[in-house]
């Protein structure tokens, strides 16, 4: 009963949610975007019956950031929105911006298109997201890559901490606990339950190099999933 309440509420909802950002983004209303992106996440968590147990805000000081997280289900994403008090956009590949209605709704939320086509093609992807963060643009990035429900989190992905280096903002360790539950991989199944998201000290990028802040990130991360 509860995955039919979701989904018959959910799909009108999300299509609603979309239309404030596409409308804040044509009226440029800042405000109205915020709250179609917030409110999503939200509404996507309160008729789930998902409560979130979020630890560590406090180490949110500054304006601008980039989030690194593990990504155990498809919850990871309202979660996020719903929880972080600093707006952010979402670093996904190209191709889901060519998605019409949904594509335009993520470059109206401030997401950045990464494309992985050719190792030209990531670079330029990489500088141009550097760009945009330095510009101010706080950002959320699965390190992954993919959703895993495995208990050790899988190899991490180099571009998004060239992105990181190249932007210089700090980053900032996420760790997710008990998205996998709500719902499983392959399942349109939705279960009620509590997320725990434990908020890391910042990482200061500066002068740091690609391995040794891949792995201290990772190391963050894993420290955070050890709460569980």
């Amino acid at each position: 009963m509860r995955t039919i309440i979701v989904w018959a509420l959910g799909v009108p909802l999300t299509v609603f949610f979309v239309m404030c950002v596409l409308l804040g983004a044509v009226i440029k209303s800042k405000s109205l975007k915020n709250f179609g992106v917030t409110y999503w996440g939200k509404t996507c968590l309160f008729i789930s019956g998902v409560k979130v147990k979020a630890v560590g805000l406090s180490n949110i000081t500054m304006k601008t950031a980039i989030f690194a997280a593990n990504h155990q289900g498809a919850f990871d994403i309202p979660v996020l929105q719903a929880t972080l008090p600093l707006r952010f956009g979402w670093v996904a590949k190209r191709s889901l911006f060519n998605i019409p209605f949904f594509g335009w709704a993520m470059a109206a939320a401030g997401d950045i298109p990464i494309d992985r086509g050719s190792p030209k093609a990531m670079v330029r992807s990489i500088v141009k997201a550097a760009e945009r963060i330095k510009a101010g643009s706080s950002v959320s990035i699965f390190p992954e890559g993919t959703r895993n429900e495995e208990e050790t989190l899988l190899p991490f992905k180099k571009g998004a901490f060239l992105i990181a280096l190249k932007s210089g903002v700090p980053v900032i360790p996420v760790s997710i606990i008990g998205t996998k539950k709500i719902m499983k991989k392959h399942s349109l199944k939705i279960f009620p339950g509590i997320v725990k998201v434990v908020i890391g000290e910042a990482i200061d990028t500066k002068d740091m190099k690609e391995a040794e802040l891949m792995e201290l990130v990772r190391e963050r991360i894993e420290e955070g999933l050890k709460g569980e």
